[in-house]
């Protein structure tokens, strides 16, 4: 561990120590809180509101890691046994966000006491725009952003985004091929499922939703309005590098006729899975 790793560690394992003294009376093992989200889907806006239960739990008020299943640099697609490996890490108290394939051994560890999980995800046709312009114009590290910068124009980089590169050296399948992994997690009820969506539209149902999912495995001593208001006041837009617009439905004004076309071949049918459309006319 490096010097700069050492002082982080020490400044959140300080900050816990903390967060135990002020809220004595309660638990000292409070599960992980697990933000899972798929790319482009609202992963700090959830990130955010999980941070919000440290100012009525002990929890730490900072993420303890992010985890992602692709090295966003390279591309590069990290091994199953270092997704465990990273979940393994996690101790009681801490809040922590992932990238996360529902693969079973994972899903049996997210889904046991020790997490109370949450899995956040988007209209796929929003997620396909929002990578274009966070590939192209905001992450220039990026596997693909060369790549991105070559093509023409947005709607060629669009039409990447909805059928991936499967020519490439790096591994970047179609968009419901990239979703597929995931699937597993809406059929866990122990995880909170999470239209990123609902939380723009309709906020209050949403964060209600999500206090009732960890209240049930602990209540707490403090009334539920403020434990709402603090997640409502945890929200900031401004601090998060890939929110642009809060708003949703972006996609209709960037798809063309043959986007739409070639949306529906490839993943129509996650359309309706995911309860977006009830079948492909749209």
């Amino acid at each position: 561990m490096n010097l700069k790793s050492l002082l982080r560690s020490t400044v959140y394992h300080s900050e816990k120590i903390l967060q135990r003294l002020r809220f004595p009376s309660q638990p000292a093992d409070l599960p992980v809180l697990l933000g899972i989200s798929f790319p482009k889907s609202g992963t700090h806006l959830l990130d955010q509101i999980l941070l919000g239960f440290s100012n009525v739990a002990p929890y730490a008020r900072r993420l303890h890691s992010f985890y992602a299943e692709y090295e966003g640099e390279t591309g590069r697609k990290r091994a199953p046994e270092q997704a465990l490996t990273w979940l393994d890490s996690l101790r009681p108290r801490d809040i922590a966000s992932a990238h996360l394939f529902a693969r079973p051994a994972a899903v049996e560890r997210v889904c046991s006491p020790r997490f109370i999980p949450y899995f956040i995800f988007r209209d796929p046709r929003d997620v396909v725009v929002s990578h274009v312009f966070y590939v192209t114009d905001i992450e220039p590290r990026h596997a693909h952003h060369a790549y991105y910068k070559s093509l023409p124009d947005f709607d060629a980089r669009l039409k990447v985004s909805i059928l991936g590169r499967p020519d490439a050296d790096i591994e970047f399948p179609n968009i419901a091929e990239r979703f597929a992994p995931y699937l597993d997690w809406l059929d866990q009820p122990e995880v909170l499922t999470i239209h990123f969506e609902d939380l723009i539209q309709d906020r209050v149902r949403a964060l209600n939703r999500i206090l009732d999912h960890f209240l049930a495995r602990f209540p707490l001593p403090t009334p539920r309005s403020l434990i709402l208001e603090s997640l409502e006041s945890s929200i900031n837009p401004s601090k998060s590098p890939t929110f642009r617009s809060g708003r949703t439905g972006e996609w209709t004004k960037h798809f063309t006729a043959e986007h739409k076309k070639i949306f529906k071949d490839a993943a129509g049918d996650l359309l309706i899975r995911l309860g977006y459309e009830k079948d492909n006319n749209w």
